[in-house]
């Protein structure tokens, strides 16, 4: 069995397609669909399904695919020892929900950048189903949700954290000094929000049906900070996760509304595909998002 023939198995099972795999690889699809041959011949098992143009692992495929991934793993550390190399480089794309980016690139992360110069990093903010298909298509290694709870047993959770949520004003509004203020009389009020169907929004929103109520906002941006120091400025009332508010309401800037029957839990959840290879520099910014996320808590 050739490491050759595992490193084209690895690229065809998380871009499920030989002519992609050829092309990342930069070789001909023959010669992949050859590798994969010769290591299903060694191994006396298919590892793939082909129906109709679409290539899947079989159920031996994915017991493989973990091996591979370890094997992977133990040259790349290997190689690492023998050559005294401690610096891990590669380019990591995350998709993610956009209330955050910023929290992400806030604090800590040129601390990151000095540990680890070599990686580099593409954030692409989306919607939590536009996440998981660019997830599917590896066209993202990792998503980091603001959403419902996730979880599916083809997805690994790296970490994860439940939010709360409140409905925000400015510390000045009357509202603020109010208690079990009923949800029907303040949808008329002007709202700033993140766009229509985006993570918290869309459970808001969703909750609201359930009541038979709508709120259409003066305002919709999906910066949440953005959001904050507009409604700062009494412009409006928002809603918002209570980790990008904490602050602000710690400082005496926005209050939270005291809301009659209205609780809305939301989760943070960092995920990657089960069948993907978690390089060195994948791995070095999942522990740096795993941080932030304790250091959150704190």
């Amino acid at each position: 069995m050739e490491l050759k023939n595992l490193d084209t198995f690895i690229q065809v099972a998380e871009l499920c397609s030989f002519t992609k795999a050829a092309e990342k690889i930069g070789c001909s699809q023959s010669t992949v669909s050859f590798q994969i041959k010769q290591l299903e011949t060694s191994l006396g098992i298919q590892l793939f399904e082909r129906i109709n143009h679409t290539v899947s692992l079989t159920s031996k495929g994915r017991e493989v695919l973990q091996y591979a991934h370890s094997i992977n793993q133990l040259t790349h550390e290997l190689e690492k020892q023998i050559n005294e190399e401690d610096d891990a480089s590669g380019h990591i794309r995350i998709a993610m929900a956009d209330s955050l980016c910023n929290w992400l690139l806030k604090s800590n992360f040129d601390v990151f950048r000095v540990q680890h110069e070599k990686i580099t990093l593409k954030i692409i903010a989306a919607s939590t189903e536009e996440m998981f298909r660019l997830l599917n298509q590896n066209e993202v290694d990792l998503v980091y949700t603001l959403d419902n709870h996730f979880y599916n047993r083809d997805y690994v959770i790296a970490c994860e954290e439940k939010l709360g949520t409140h409905f925000v004003v400015g510390a000045k509004s009357p509202l603020g000094e109010r208690e079990n203020i009923p949800i029907a009389e303040i949808v008329d009020y002007p709202f700033i929000l993140t766009e229509k169907g985006m993570s918290y929004r869309r459970l808001m929103d969703e909750k609201l049906a359930s009541m038979s109520l709508e709120i259409n906002p003066v305002l919709e941006v999906g910066n949440a900070d953005l959001i904050c120091s507009l409604v700062e400025q009494e412009m409006g009332i928002s809603f918002l996760p209570d980790f990008v508010t904490q602050k602000a309401v710690e400082e005496g800037r926005l209050k939270y509304l005291d809301t009659e029957n209205f609780e809305i839990d939301i989760w943070k959840q960092l995920i990657y595909h089960r069948d993907k290879w978690v390089t060195d520099s994948m791995k070095y910014v999942i522990d740096f998002l795993a941080e932030k996320n304790v250091d959150s808590k704190e």
